[in-house]
């Protein structure tokens, strides 16, 4: 029996180093960021060129990234910060290494 498992992701862009912050959701983080990275999504990302991807997180449910959200966007700023720099101190782009983004 083939199991339909689906993947949803709560993510978090910047510019550099202790910069803007954005906060999202998908089904697809390496597309997403793709379109990102090109900017092809127009808005506050683009605007402010937000395209290193600095912390995300997995979920089996999308409700459950939705409600992640929710709940992260009403955080002190520094919150988030203190959240990014457990894992990423330096808050390098973590999909610098994923192939289909190459030469972006």
């Amino acid at each position: 029996m083939h199991r339909n498992i689906h993947q949803y992701f709560l993510y978090i862009l910047s510019n550099k180093y202790n910069g803007t912050l954005y906060m999202g959701v998908t089904n697809d983080l390496e597309c997403r960021m793709f379109e990102h990275k090109n900017k092809l999504v127009e808005g506050f990302t683009k605007k402010y060129d937000l395209n290193r991807l600095i912390y995300f997180e997995t979920f089996q449910y999308i409700n459950d990234a939705i409600k992640r959200e929710k709940n992260m966007k009403k955080w002190k700023r520094q919150w988030k910060i203190n959240l990014i720099e457990e894992d990423n101190p330096n808050w390098q782009d973590l999909s610098d290494d994923w192939p289909n983004l190459k030469n972006v």
